[in-house]
């Protein structure tokens, strides 16, 4: 912890550009939602090369997109719906990754009740992805998984009508955390394919 405070307090003074940092203070218009999962080893700026203000994330356990309800809001679909109807963005990307505990559990149905809210939270990944119980990178069902989740974003009233009009495009990814490949889902041929 101590690292992260020392970077913290010399932030400001590293920062070669403060005129970029007073543009943000202006508002933010970023073009991409990034949605991925919660786990430390994948950090959306670092794979991307974004720069402050360009990506919107949500970072959720098992970058799970819960099914819209708006009788029942939450903060993930608040999120979403900010980032299309607020922000306008024109991409969506749904970044799974290898070595996820989240689908691993999922495909593993490891007994989760010592974590209820993690185990209540992981039934909004339905259907259970499907993958090889054996590979500990889970690499099969984590693409399933994505593919679930971009499907899932259709569902979403304000991505069902931008998708309509050609002025939202959703992607699925899958980050590889043990070589740091990026693979995206081309659904022509329907496979993952490095970018």
């Amino acid at each position: 912890m101590q690292s992260l405070i020392e970077h913290a307090r010399s932030f400001r003074r590293q920062c070669e550009d403060r005129a970029e940092f007073a543009r943000l203070a202006e508002g933010q218009s970023p073009q991409v939602l990034f949605i991925t999962c919660s786990d430390s080893r994948v950090v959306p700026a670092l794979i991307t090369g974004a720069r402050p203000g360009e990506l919107f994330e949500l970072r959720t356990a098992g970058n799970i997109v819960p099914p819209y309800a708006s009788g029942h809001p939450s903060g993930e679909v608040a999120t979403i719906e900010y980032a299309v109807e607020v922000l306008g963005v024109t991409d969506i990307v749904v970044c799974g990754h290898s070595h996820c505990g989240a689908v691993g559990a999922l495909v593993r149905q490891e007994d989760l009740d010592a974590v209820p809210a993690v185990r209540d939270w992981l039934v909004h990944a339905t259907p259970r992805p499907e993958g090889t119980v054996e590979d500990p990178a889970v690499a099969d069902a984590v693409r399933n998984h994505v593919l679930t989740q971009v499907l899932r974003l259709r569902s979403y009233p304000g991505i069902d009508r931008r998708l309509s009009e050609g002025a939202v495009r959703l992607h699925g990814w899958f980050y590889e955390v043990h070589t740091g490949t990026v693979l995206t889902h081309h659904a022509d041929s329907d496979t993952f394919q490095a970018l």
